[in-house]
């Protein structure tokens, strides 16, 4: 079990989101930005920290909207996460106006969209973790 939090940037009806895929499941997933929670850190500071190092980018207004608790299967092998969930807006207003984010997580490089919610759920696609939706 892991403990991360993630951050709900939201704008014009639309969050910011990563998106992925399960081969296994052949199914497009997408979720908000941000990460593991490091031994001593608060969930609050893991997000700073994570949006200053994924988008190099600060934020405000950091505000806790809920905890959920997240088990899954992803390529077929199980994971369970405690995922504090949090409502932020970015300093730099700039950030609104871009369709695509360039994110940075390590090694990875990776794009963020803004996604509505009707474009994140039907068929072979959703919004993780579950229960998120209805946080918004």
């Amino acid at each position: 079990m892991r403990a991360i939090a993630i951050c709900l940037f939201r704008h014009q009806g639309r969050i910011l989101v990563s998106e992925g895929f399960d081969s296994v499941k052949q199914e497009t997933f997408f979720r908000p930005l941000g990460g593991g929670i490091d031994f001593c850190e608060t969930s609050r500071d893991a997000i700073v920290r994570e949006i200053r190092e994924e988008l190099g980018a600060e934020i405000a207004d950091v505000q806790l909207l809920g905890v959920l608790e997240s088990i899954f299967l992803y390529l077929g092998k199980p994971g369970h996460e405690i995922v504090f969930v949090y409502d932020a807006r970015f300093v730099d207003a700039s950030l609104y106006d871009q369709e695509q984010l360039a994110v940075q997580e390590g090694d990875l490089q990776f794009t963020a969209t803004w996604k509505s919610l009707t474009e994140m759920t039907g068929p072979a696609r959703r919004l993780v973790p579950e229960g998120l939706a209805a946080l918004l």
